[in-house]
Order: structure tokens, then C-alpha cells, then sequence
């Protein structure tokens, strides 16, 4: 069964290999601004980093990653174009962004906003977030992959990581 969540936003990741976006609970930006504390340079660095503040986000996005793959080519993305299309924001799929039309996708907010980690520049891009706003330091609500915990870890990015607005 399929459970609406209500506290949704858009994640896209920039590294040098590229960009990939998708779809999680709102707690998820936090986990991965946590995760920039570790200085990635890669999103499976920043997914690796991440599973210390939430269990189920590398494995989710990895799978997602796996499954766009298989079903897109560089020259025939008309699979995730027929997603992009017909689905709901909330409910896309991750998807690498290769051309205008999944760049328009991977900067569209659901529903608290949209966050952009651009890896090289480190830099953090609240393109739109409604949700908690992030910061240079600060704690985590530990995620154990069904659900937020009480257990809260803190963290705190270097002066190289810029927050933005």
C-alpha cells in the first residue's frame, strides 16, 4: 500500500558526474545536509554518509537509480519523460538529469520545496523549503528507515559549505 506523506520534498544532488533528483520525506534534507559535514564528493559519497542519519536514503535512491538505468538511454528518455508527464510531482521516481525537460523536473518543488546540494561548489541551495530550515550546525532526527526516531545526532559543516538563502 502506497501512504501519502504529507512532509515530501525534492533532492536534487550536482556532482561531477553529474546531477540526480529525487523524491523524499523532508527529513531527508537534513540527513543530507548532516551528511555534508563529511565533506562528499560524490553522491554515493553523500549517500554513504547520509545512512549514519538515515537508514533507508542511500538504499533508496541507489535502487531508484538502478530501476532509471534499465529503463533510459541517453538518447531515448522518453520513459522518464512519460513519468515526468503523466505522475504527480511527489510521486516521480529518481531520475538522472539529462536535458531540459528533466532539469525543469529536478528544480520543480513538491510539496515543502525544493533543496539543491551542489557537491563541487559546496554549496546548499534552498531553492524552496518550507520545512526546517537548514543550517551550518545542528541535529538530526535519526531516521531508522520506517520512521524518525527520538534519538537525535548533531553535526556541523565546515566553513567551506555554504547555506543558501
Amino acid at each position: 500500500m502506497d501512504v501519502a506523506r504529507l512532509d515530501d520534498i525534492r533532492l536534487t544532488v550536482v556532482d561531477e558526474a553529474g546531477t540526480v533528483s529525487f523524491v523524499a520525506h523532508a527529513s531527508a534534507a537534513v540527513a543530507l545536509t548532516a551528511a555534508c559535514s563529511h565533506n562528499p564528493t560524490t553522491l554515493r559519497d553523500l549517500l554513504d554518509a547520509s545512512e549514519r542519519y538515515d537508514r533507508g536514503l542511500r538504499a533508496t535512491v541507489l535502487r531508484g537509480l538502478a530501476v532509471f538505468d534499465e529503463h533510459n538511454l541517453p538518447d531515448d528518455l522518453s520513459h522518464i519523460h512519460s513519468q515526468l508527464g503523466a505522475l504527480p510531482p511527489r510521486q516521480t521516481p529518481v531520475f538522472r538529469v539529462l536535458d531540459t525537460v528533466t532539469r525543469e523536473a529536478s528544480l520543480r518543488p513538491v510539496r515543502t520545496g525544493v533543496v539543491l546540494f551542489n557537491l563541487p561548489a559546496r554549496r546548499i541551495v534552498q531553492i524552496e523549503n518550507t520545512y526546517e530550515p537548514l543550517t551550518q550546525s545542528g541535529e538530526v532526527n535519526y531516521h531508522n528507515g520506517r520512521f524518525l526516531s527520538i534519538r537525535q545526532l548533531p553535526y556541523q559543516l565546515s566553513s567551506e559549505w555554504a547555506i543558501v538563502p
